[in-house]
């Protein structure tokens, strides 16, 4: 019998919110709009400020671009979910959903673990970070992160755009992830399974590894400082970074660490929803509220 290919995915979102749907959308509409004004005036700010044209800052901005890609992939479409109690979407539209999902997130843990290396060399190493960090080394970091980032993505999609669907249509989440796609497949998954869980070293856990060893050394040098003032700002100069790493990985890690069930469909949406809605609009709320070089900034812009 031949087998034929489904062209579009129903994607159900919230069906047990029918009665909240109208405050979820409002909700949500609320959230992308301060997400996208935040991110664009994080990077509008440091542009336009000169003290803060430093490395540190210039990865923020990447941060924040990021965020702002992961945002405008997931949010309008998951809007329309919500408002609809569930919506159609193409299947070429899914999988291209998919990769920008991938691109961001691969991209935000390199880009987060090059800011903690940053905040590393800042506080362990201050005399030699001028040297060390240059330009070129900034650039090439931006660079590399990206462009792995985008390698990560373009091989999932890839591999998945080439498989044949022909079951059910029907995805129990509001966004395409790659689970739930690979579930729909009449192909063997089995490589690209694979394939996804190897990623998972270079993409997630190493970066992760970094990023703890990093902050080791920065604790371990912070608690060596004699003076009491002398670490609140050294704590002061990474305490944003430590703040969104936390929430991040602490969020994708618990997707990974929630068995796939039933039972724990609506616990992997929440855990969905915080990286790929909340975090987004956190971050740069984190570093505004809590980095006195971004708060003068828009002070002085406001009093201009």
């Amino acid at each position: 019998m031949e087998r034929n290919n489904i062209t579009s995915v129903v994607l159900l979102g919230f069906p047990g919110l029918h009665s909240f749907r109208l405050a979820l959308f409002h909700l949500l509409i609320f959230i992308y709009l301060t997400t996208i004004s935040g991110n664009l005036l994080v990077i509008a700010l440091v542009s336009s400020t000169r003290s803060l044209h430093c490395p540190m800052y210039f990865f923020l901005t990447q941060l924040t671009t990021s965020d702002l890609i992961l945002s405008s992939d997931i949010v309008p479409n998951m809007v329309l979910v919500v408002l609809n109690t569930g919506s159609s979407i193409t299947l070429p539209a899914c999988v291209t959903q998919l990769f920008f999902f991938a691109f961001s997130e691969a991209s935000e843990c390199f880009l987060l673990t090059v800011m903690s290396y940053d905040r590393y060399l800042a506080i362990c190493h201050p005399l030699h970070y001028d040297s060390i960090m240059s330009s070129v080394v900034c650039i090439t970091f931006i660079v590399s992160s990206w462009i792995l980032g985008f390698s990560v993505a373009l091989t999932q999609s890839v591999n998945i755009s080439q498989l044949h669907f022909c079951r059910s249509n029907v995805i129990d989440h509001f966004f395409c992830e790659i689970d739930p796609i690979l579930d729909l497949s009449c192909s063997s998954v089995f490589m690209i399974k694979v394939l996804a869980l190897v990623l998972c070293f270079p993409v997630l856990v190493c970066p992760f590894l970094i990023v703890i060893v990093s902050y080791v050394y920065i604790v371990f040098t912070i608690l060596r400082l004699q003076s009491v003032t002398q670490r609140l700002k050294a704590f002061t100069t990474c305490g944003s970074h430590l703040s969104v790493v936390s929430i991040f990985y602490g969020a994708l890690f618990s997707i990974y660490l929630t068995p796939q069930t039933a039972q724990s469909a609506v616990l992997r949406k929440i855990f969905s929803m915080v990286y790929t809605v909340l975090t987004p609009l956190v971050n740069p709320l984190i570093y505004s509220l809590r980095n006195k070089d971004i708060k003068e900034a828009m002070r002085k812009h406001i009093l201009l």
